[in-house]
């Protein structure tokens, strides 16, 4: 067993930081604030608030249901699109559009009735319109541009 002194070093108090002390023991113990990182959203709140916007008034309009998913569709975009279509609430009057943007893939998927009101060429339209715009960096643009398309294509809802 070995013997020997034990050396404690002298801190001077007033030397000492913000949440800093000395302890009992001749140890330092520091305190700090931790400031967890902010999640990264692809929207801003101003940007989000044009997207619902786009949305409410898409579907008041049309009386379809209009949805937007953003984010990966794995292998069979289709497939997924498709899923994602019929677990909404009402699949025959809704129209989703599902972008995955690290896939570079645009899926407009609509229902029995939505198709009827929405040609294959607007939806066509509309994602040329979005892709142009994806492709200069604006995201939430594209989509709300896109939506406007799709809703101008599948007319006023008609009246009962």
């Amino acid at each position: 067993m070995a013997t020997g002194e034990v050396v404690r070093a002298a801190v001077d108090p007033s030397q000492l930081g913000v949440g800093e002390a000395v302890t009992a023991s001749g140890r330092i113990s520091v305190a700090r604030m931790h400031t967890p990182q902010a999640p990264t959203v692809p929207f801003t709140p101003v940007q989000l608030s044009s997207l619902d916007e786009a949305l409410t008034l898409a579907s008041r309009t049309t009386g379809l249901d209009f949805s937007v998913y953003l984010g990966e569709l794995g292998g069979d975009t289709r497939a997924q699109a498709e899923a994602l279509h019929a677990s909404t609430a009402r699949p025959t009057h809704a129209v989703l559009v599902a972008v995955s943007p690290g896939e570079r893939v645009v899926e407009i998927v609509t229902g029995e009735e939505s198709h009827r009101r929405l040609p294959d060429r607007g939806a066509k339209l509309a994602v040329m319109s979005m892709v142009a715009s994806f492709k200069e960096g604006d995201l939430a643009g594209g989509l709300v541009s896109g939506l406007r398309m799709l809703a101008d294509q599948a007319g006023h809802a008609p009246r009962s």
